[in-house]
């Protein structure tokens, strides 16, 4: 797996056991919430990633590219963001299917079931998702079973972010 170029701050990476999400909070060792593989905190530069990861190296680099992704999403400017949620609003009104991670697909099945307005902040986290898990499809290769995005829709995708970006490095 190929890591792209990153330029900014360093950003911590940490682990912790047994992660959830509990009433909006990052937690480990907690009996309740959802299990989650990590959590980004873009103002304190950190990344929590669980310590069952540390087993799967594949696993952990695309949970990893991932959160680095969180960090790029505020940096790449209202122009790239507009251009990626226009990419992704068109596969919504062609009734794409699928998505390239969990976090992304969850998001996008709950906005099919929901009247939530277009732009709206269940709309915004679906876009940053969606370009987070379609960064770390872009840089992890391979295959994956969340990888369910048609081989035409990635096609799509990887252009968008060839335009975009090309060879230079990523704002962390």
């Amino acid at each position: 797996m190929e890591f792209p170029e990153l330029t900014g701050a360093p950003i911590e990476v940490c682990f912790r056991p047994a992660l959830r999400v509990c009433r909006g909070k990052l937690v480990s060792n907690h009996p309740r919430g959802a299990e989650v593989h990590a959590g980004s905190y873009i103002r304190e530069r950190r990344i929590v990633i669980d310590a069952s990861l540390r087993r799967d190296r594949r696993e952990f680099e695309r949970i990893l590219l991932h959160e680095i992704f969180h960090f790029v999403w505020p940096r790449i400017g209202n122009r790239r963001r507009r251009e990626f949620e226009a990419l992704i609003a068109g596969e919504l009104r062609g009734g794409v299917a699928g998505e390239l991670g969990w976090s992304a697909e969850w998001r996008k099945n709950a906005l099919r079931h929901t009247q939530t307005p277009r732009r709206g902040r269940h709309w915004r986290e679906y876009l940053c998702e969606s370009f987070c898990d379609t960064g770390a499809w872009r840089w992890s290769g391979g295959r994956h079973a969340e990888f369910t995005l048609s081989a035409a829709a990635r096609r799509e995708r990887r252009r968008w972010w060839d335009r975009s970006f090309g060879q230079q490095a990523l704002p962390v």
